[in-house]
């Protein structure tokens, strides 16, 4: 058999889009590596374990259950990855993810505005998350 040598192109603003928004399931990884992704697996029972904490948080519970539920570490580690892959050089882009494909990347204004999205929801988010953790470990919650 004869096989082509170009495989498929992935798209460098697609890639930061999952990962902004469906990062925390590891979709970005899913989409760049496929279903045999060891890492995509993670950010998926990463966020199975967040989502469990959230749950069990609505009743009496203990301290590492509190910290999962504040902090979801899939969600902040996707908004990270999509940051790195939005800065990444689109030729070093090419190189590591398209090296077989006739195509080039040529990332433009959309994934610009992305990476300022990525940046402001995920500072934002992070203060709430300390601010959230502080006001129920030092006041029991009573602001919140």
């Amino acid at each position: 058999m004869n096989q082509s040598l170009t495989t498929k192109h992935r798209n460098k603003t697609l890639t930061t889009l999952l990962a902004v928004f469906l990062g925390g399931v590891g979709a970005h990884r899913f989409y760049l590596y496929g279903s045999r992704d060891f890492w995509a697996w993670n950010y998926v029972m990463a966020f199975i374990l967040f989502a469990s904490a959230v749950f069990l948080a609505q009743s009496p519970h203990t301290l590492p259950i509190s910290i999962i539920a504040l902090f979801p570490v899939s969600i902040f580690a996707g908004w990270i990855e999509a940051v790195v892959t939005g800065l990444t050089a689109d030729a070093k882009w090419d190189a590591r993810q398209n090296a077989n494909s006739p195509r080039k990347s040529a990332s433009g204004w959309p994934l610009i505005v992305l990476l300022v999205l990525t940046f402001a929801l995920g500072v934002t988010t992070f203060i709430f998350c300390v601010a959230r953790a502080t006001d129920l470990f030092l006041t029991g919650g009573a602001f919140g």
